[in-house]
């Protein structure tokens, strides 16, 4: 156990010159991502994961420390008693959590690369968290929000389908494109993305929804603005599906035509060299 949770602890850099390789391998962000997620959340990843490196600490044990925090925060939703402090200590719980998530990919750049089984932990902990945190929304509205019908109660049910559906959806769109690439070749083209796209984006970010829980000490408000983050994850959900389906649909078409072009052609398209 020890070997997947710890390391020998690196030696020869500084924790700065550790920032700066770590910003220098981080990804590119998808066009119009939410910019909590870009410009805080990773960031403090960053940090957290150059901290973690120099301990000695594994991509693994990372993302089992984001866990710790994450379903720390989901319980005390579930059920903590309704209050202004605990809304803060849940928000934190949780971001702390969240800006872990952010470090475990980092800290596998950092030992030149990750595997397998931390990507499957990594995306296994992901689904838990989003689908357990609208369903500890659902217990404490139900134990304490004093709800003026029970059909509020519907939301965090409805918004849970949402969540699990939309981080399938985005695994689903990753791995069908990883597949069209090795079936042709070719890399798909990634869309284009704005400053402003990204700001309308900002309900549709996790960072944003640990953020609305410090209104925990006002029940009807932070169903209010919960129910507005919900619609607005859902009206996201339905535009992208479309988005998306019509994209497989040009890779489909692009699939089909690989197949179509003859062999010399389709190997000069793949090595960029012809054959001799």
């Amino acid at each position: 156990m020890s070997q997947i949770l710890t390391e020998p602890r690196p030696t020869g850099t500084s924790f700065r010159q550790t920032v700066h390789s770590l910003a220098a391998a981080q990804k590119v962000a998808a066009p119009g991502a939410p910019p909590y997620s870009v410009y805080i959340n990773r960031r403090a990843g960053r940090y957290l994961a150059a901290a973690c490196h120099r301990a000695g600490l594994t991509p693994n044990a990372v993302s089992v420390v984001s866990a710790a925090f994450t379903f720390t925060g989901i319980g005390m939703i579930a059920f903590g008693n309704l209050s202004w402090g605990l809304g803060i200590a849940i928000w934190l719980c949780l971001a702390v959590g969240y800006a872990f998530d952010a470090a475990d990919g980092q800290v596998a750049r950092l030992r030149g690369g990750g595997s397998l089984s931390g990507e499957w932990l990594d995306h296994v902990v992901d689904s838990a968290k989003l689908s357990s945190i609208h369903l500890a929304v659902l217990i404490a509205a139900y134990r304490g929000f004093d709800l003026s019908t029970p059909l509020w109660l519907l939301i965090p049910l409805a918004f849970c389908v949402v969540a699990a559906v939309s981080f399938f959806s985005m695994i689903l769109n990753d791995h069908l494109k990883e597949i069209h690439t090795l079936k042709t070749g070719t890399v798909p083209v990634q869309g284009s993305g704005s400053r402003l796209k990204s700001l309308l984006l900002i309900p549709t970010d996790y960072g944003f929804l640990c953020l609305t829980f410090v209104l925990l000490g006002a029940p009807p408000v932070l169903m209010a603005l919960y129910t507005v983050v919900f619609a607005a994850n859902l009206g996201h959900l339905i535009l992208a599906s479309v988005k998306w389906f019509r994209d497989m649909g040009r890779l489909d078409a692009s699939c089909r035509a690989s197949e179509n072009t003859p062999s010399q052609a389709r190997h000069a398209l793949v090595t960029g060299r012809p054959l001799q």
